[in-house]
C-alpha cells in the first residue's frame, strides 16, 4: 500500500506555531477595515440626518423617501405637513424626510 499512500513524517525543525495573539491579528484588523468603511460612515450620515429633521422648519423644501417633493407647511414633535402641490397636502413622519433642497428649487410661492 505505500505504492499508494506515502507515509507522513513528522517534520523536525521548520516554523514553529503562531502564538494566540498574533493568530487574532487578521480578525482584528478585518474589523477595523469594517468599522472604517462601513460603520463609522454610516453613523455619520445618521448623525447628519436626524439634525437635518431636528432642523426643519415651515417653507422649507424637502424630498421624501417616496421620492415626492414639497413645502412643509407644519412641523410637530414627529410629523411634518407637506404640501406637494397646490392644495395638497401629506401628514409625513419627520424621518421619511430625506433631504432639504435648496429654496426656489420648487418654483415660485402662493401670492408671488
Amino acid at each position: 500500500m505505500e505504492f499508494f499512500i506515502k507515509d507522513a513524517w513528522a517534520q523536525t525543525g521548520g516554523a514553529p506555531a503562531q502564538s494566540g495573539f498574533a493568530s487574532l491579528i487578521p480578525l482584528i484588523l478585518i474589523f477595523v477595515i469594517f468599522y472604517f468603511l462601513l460603520l463609522r460612515p454610516q453613523m455619520k450620515r445618521a448623525k447628519e440626518h436626524k439634525k437635518m429633521v431636528a432642523a426643519l422648519t415651515k417653507g422649507d423644501e424637502v424630498v421624501t423617501t417616496g421620492g415626492l417633493l414639497g413645502r412643509v407647511t407644519k412641523v410637530d414633535d414627529n410629523f411634518a405637513a407637506v404640501e406637494v402641490a397646490e392644495g395638497v397636502v401629506v401628514k409625513l413622519q419627520k424621518s421619511a424626510i430625506t433631504s432639504m433642497l435648496p429654496k426656489g428649487t420648487l418654483g415660485k410661492e402662493k401670492g408671488d
